[in-house]
């Protein structure tokens, strides 16, 4: 652990563990109030120039362009020595995400999914509107805290958006058509994948599904969305037609995130 790390906060607990570091429990010396600290392990990343590296030393950078929001998850301090990189982040509980809280409770009812869907996309419309695209929205990465409000996580795979973005990010299910497509995408690729965690919410299981990655990238490639009646009789027209709208393979016609934002469905309108 780094000395300017240790002199002001107490490291206690390990609370979870990746392939290359371990997150901790840490209380400040100052005020006493817990954090999380991401203590990753630079030795164990062997080419400077790799994805991994890039992704590992880049969220550092984003976080602090993105902060302070209340829905993105909150850098609050850096330290960095020879062999390690120390971020010290906003504390949630072990296990508190989406993907468990949908594993452990099943398919959320519109009422259930609404205030997270709406914590979720007051996110990405904040990133967004600063040139950034979070490129990996899924689950696993949308925390909730003490307080139950949603925390937006993970910015390694992020980019400040240039002119021309291009590279296969993300995980299967989530990524967007034109990103498989190799064409040129923007922040749209993220709403796409927030539509895919409202239909998963609701629904239980993904739009586009396969069994192997191959293909669910076909799937995601015909974007033909449909809805089971056995699954979405009692869902309201509203909110499948917002999910046209967000998994809408024509980028010009997909809605923005403030479009989302704006939606009778978000707004409770409908």
């Amino acid at each position: 652990m780094t000395e300017a790390l240790r002199k002001s906060y107490e490291v206690c607990q390990e609370i979870g563990r990746g392939r290359f570091g371990v997150v901790f429990r840490c209380v400040s010396m100052n005020s006493g109030e817990s954090f999380a600290v991401k203590s990753i392990d630079k030795r164990k990343i062997s080419d400077g120039d790799s994805l991994d590296s890039q992704c590992l030393f880049n969220e550092p950078k984003i976080l602090t362009l993105v902060s302070p929001h209340p829905n993105i998850i909150h850098l609050h301090n850096l330290y960095e020595d020879d062999y390690h990189l120390h971020m010290v982040l906003d504390l949630c509980p072990p296990s508190q995400d989406l993907y468990n809280f949908i594993i452990q409770n099943g398919p959320l009812s519109e009422a259930q999914a609404r205030p997270i869907v709406a914590q979720l996309v007051q996110a990405l419309a904040h990133i967004h509107k600063l040139g950034v695209v979070h490129r990996d929205i899924k689950p696993e990465n949308i925390l909730f805290d003490y307080k139950n409000s949603v925390k937006l996580t993970d910015f390694g795979s992020a980019e400040v958006e240039v002119d021309v973005m291009r590279g296969v990010v993300g995980t299967p299910y989530y990524v967007a058509p034109e990103v498989l497509g190799g064409r040129e995408y923007g922040e749209k690729v993220d709403v796409w994948s927030c539509g895919v965690v409202l239909y998963i919410m609701l629904a239980g299981f993904p739009p586009f599904y396969g069994e192997t990655v191959v293909e669910i990238f076909e799937a995601v490639l015909r974007g033909n969305l449909r809805f089971p009646v056995r699954v979405f009789q009692s869902v309201s027209p509203a909110v499948k037609n917002l999910l046209r709208k967000m998994l809408c393979k024509d980028v010009s016609r997909r809605f923005s995130a403030e479009q989302v934002l704006r939606h009778p469905w978000m707004t409770g309108e409908s």
